[in-house]
């Protein structure tokens, strides 16, 4: 069964940058073409909302609150998936998960997070105006 762990998130002043990171482990692994990863955020009170997306056949999808500020990267050989945050803003605070599911789909729809069931278990990013 596929696992995910996210690592680091932290504190950033407003105009940072920060660099999360995802091991993928089990199967199947990140390098199958069916297999979609993605970064999603969770803010005090708020719904779970996707943030970038990186399908098996290398399509690329971005939020638009964050397009032009993140990017996301897949390492395959690695088994990594990186979500780089520059220009970061207060309103980027949150709790990022790695998530993974059978295709994209449509991720960035409302509450599609709960259609998912892999999981990381979260980093926090804080970023201070």
């Amino acid at each position: 069964q596929m696992q995910l762990a996210e690592s680091g998130g932290g504190s950033e002043q407003a105009g940072g940058s920060l660099r999360l990171s995802c091991v993928v482990s089990g199967s199947p692994y990140a390098s199958d073409r069916s297999v979609c990863l993605g970064w999603f955020r969770q803010a005090p009170g708020n719904e779970r909302e996707a943030v970038a997306t990186f399908d098996g056949d290398g399509t690329i999808g971005y939020a638009p609150s964050v397009k032009g500020r993140f990017n996301i990267s897949r390492d395959n050989i690695k088994h990594t998936l990186y979500l780089q945050m520059n220009s970061l803003k207060p309103e980027d605070t949150a709790t990022y998960y790695c998530a993974a599911g059978l295709g994209c789909g449509n991720w960035f729809a409302p509450r599609a997070y709960r259609f998912l069931e892999i999981w990381g278990q979260g980093t926090q990013v804080n970023v201070s105006s």
